[in-house]
């Protein structure tokens, strides 16, 4: 288990109108970027396993608490939180650093974004690496739309569009219990389940499956959402429908040499079509859950640095 003493300290850095937590190592590489975007309910602290792997690999690793998170900003307009705010600040990131581009990796939300950066900003994305979710197909219909229609209006995507506050406050009541409950091998908490199952899970007493983390790590995220409370982070899905809007003009085709790397225990569906998206795309499949980068990061850390190294050499 990681020690989070360990753990770089914060930068607050000024960009694209909010403050961003960032976290950073192997700054001495200058010239070789690599930002590490994380996922919900998560924090820059997923990728501590990472950051000094990828570091000694000649990377500057760039790890910054995303809006809504950690000691980000939390703006209170929930459209301050679409594709284009999110995409933004890693633009500017990259700006504040004097980068023209860099690789970026994802994982679940974070990888949404990753994705939706790369159609936005082609030219300041070099290489691509996405960890749970694959790339999102735009389809005919708005995607909260879309899952209500399929899923019912209890599916807690929607959940947590047609009733907002609802689960915001419920997380917020249970916050250790809904954090300890989700970061386990035997929970997919991207299974398509009611937002009460979600509320219900964040209720649990008693936790189903083996932790991912210990009782200090697990404190470093129970801590930040404590401090932030949950609707900065869950305005995210509340512009799933503004984001497909947005994407409406943006060739929909990413080139850039791309890293999927899949947990075979993991609940989300994968692409039958990714390479119909993403040309340029190998995939990796870990025998794991949802939190790949947490439960398995010798094997993560492996795939990732196999890939960019033959990247590299070509």
């Amino acid at each position: 288990m990681f020690n989070p003493t360990d753990f770089p300290k914060p930068t607050l850095i000024s960009v694209n109108g909010v403050e961003l937590e960032v976290f950073e190592a192997g700054r001495q590489n200058a010239g070789k970027p690599i930002v590490l975007c994380h996922g919900w309910p998560e924090h820059a602290f997923s990728w501590r396993y990472q950051m000094t792997a990828l570091a000694a690999a000649g990377y500057h690793v760039i790890v910054p608490n995303q809006r809504g998170y950690g000691n980000s900003s939390r703006p209170t307009e929930v459209t301050d939180y679409d594709i284009e705010h999110l995409s933004g600040d890693l633009i500017a990131l990259l700006d504040h650093y004097g980068y023209e581009d860099a690789t970026f990796v994802g994982h679940d939300w974070g990888a949404f974004v990753v994705w939706g950066l790369t159609l936005l900003h082609s030219d300041r994305v070099n290489k691509v690496i996405n960890l749970a979710l694959p790339y999102q197909e735009r389809g005919h219909k708005p995607w909260i739309e879309f899952m209500e229609e399929i899923l019912g209006d209890d599916f807690y995507f929607v959940h947590f569009n047609r009733q907002p506050g609802v689960a915001d406050a419920i997380f917020e009541d249970n916050t250790f219990q809904f954090l300890r409950n989700m970061y386990r091998k035997n929970v997919p908490p991207a299974e398509p389940q009611p937002g009460m199952a979600l509320i219900n899970l964040a209720r649990a007493v008693t936790p189903l499956g083996e932790s991912i983390m210990s009782e200090s790590e697990l404190a470093v995220f129970v801590s930040a959402f404590e401090s932030t409370g949950f609707t900065g982070s869950i305005n995210w899905y509340r512009n799933l429908d503004r984001n497909w809007h947005l994407l409406a003009d943006v060739n929909p085709i990413i080139e850039q040499p791309a890293l999927m790397i899949y947990g075979d225990r993991d609940a989300i569906v994968r692409s039958e079509n990714l390479t119909e998206f993403v040309p340029n795309v190998e995939v990796v499949n870990l025998d794991c859950g949802h939190w790949i980068q947490q439960e398995k990061p010798e094997e993560t850390n492996q795939a990732m640095l196999r890939w960019l190294e033959q990247q590299d050499a070509t």
